[in-house]
């Protein structure tokens, strides 16, 4: 498989990390996700956005442009050549020796850039059933809005739900349900769509971005509130959202039924009028080629 490493596109094998390398020795990166339509970056724009909001916040100065990243990943989907796939990249703050917790100076230490792309489909099945969730507490740190590689707590929080029975950790803070272990999460409510405000809790998803247009053209009344354990299983729907996932119903919390326990109006509302504006993103790319 063809990889994207700084600025060539080699064979995978080829790739070297440095041992010294600050992502494996610290987690001191950030990534990003893209799902591919038909060979389109869907809402590439947005996702190159939050990865220059997420390299401010760690004081990453990254060493190319929004455009040339942008040329550099359509050249690896081209390679590649998976129309319908996801890529990986990540940003790393590079190689600094001796190991040492102080950042390193950016005009002596190049940041390193890695891209891989995988074949993604969409997960009908789940989207159609939906899925079942429990309760885990969110024990991560106050910078989930960061897209950072350091993950572990993302992870502990999936573990914990998958070993209980379920296939989605919900996470809780304070009382407040915040997210999913790696999408957004939503309820719905006599009609009205809830999800948790943007900030240090939650990361600022790009799916979410699309479905707040979504419901403003569907009509839909949202209210971006923290809402709790309690409010959310008394919800008549709920569901998460993300690029890969993109919408996916939640049946059911901690055994207990969400409504009646299967995918809801306003939710199977927002995912048709999800996949008509992939479609016609898509038909705009064909066009414009």
């Amino acid at each position: 498989m063809k990889v994207l490493w700084n600025e060539q596109i080699v064979d995978e094998s080829a790739v070297k990390i440095d041992l010294e390398d600050r992502g494996y020795q610290f987690g001191d990166g950030i990534y990003e996700v893209i799902r591919i339509y038909d060979g389109c970056l869907y809402m590439e724009k947005e996702h190159l956005d939050r990865l220059w909001d997420s390299a401010a916040k760690i004081h990453l100065t990254l060493p190319f442009t929004k455009e040339e990243l942008s040329r550099r990943l359509r050249r690896l989907v081209r390679e590649v050549g998976l129309t319908n796939a996801r890529v990986y990249f990540q940003v790393t703050r590079g190689t600094a020796k001796p190991r040492l917790h102080d950042f390193p100076d950016p005009a002596v230490v190049q940041p390193v850039l890695l891209a891989d792309i995988q074949p993604v489909s969409r997960p009908s099945a789940k989207q159609k059933i939906g899925i079942r969730a429990g309760f885990v507490e969110d024990r991560r740190w106050l910078h989930c809005d960061i897209k950072s590689i350091s993950l572990l707590g993302n992870l502990l929080a999936l573990d914990e739900a998958k070993q209980n029975g379920y296939d989605e950790a919900i996470l809780v803070r304070d009382g407040n349900v915040t997210e999913a272990s790696a999408s957004n999460l939503w309820m719905v409510n006599e009609g009205i769509l809830y999800t948790h405000p943007d900030g240090q809790l939650v990361l600022p998803g790009i799916t979410k971005i699309k479905i707040r247009e979504l419901a403003k053209a569907l009509g839909i009344e949202l209210r971006e509130t923290a809402f709790t354990k309690k409010e959310l299983l008394a919800a008549d729907e709920c569901f998460k959202s993300s690029s890969v996932a993109e919408i996916i119903p939640i049946i059911e919390i901690d055994d207990q039924k969400i409504g009646e326990g299967m995918p809801g109006k306003v939710t199977k509302k927002l995912l048709g009028a999800y996949h008509d504006a992939v479609k016609l993103t898509v038909q705009t790319h064909h066009n414009e080629k």
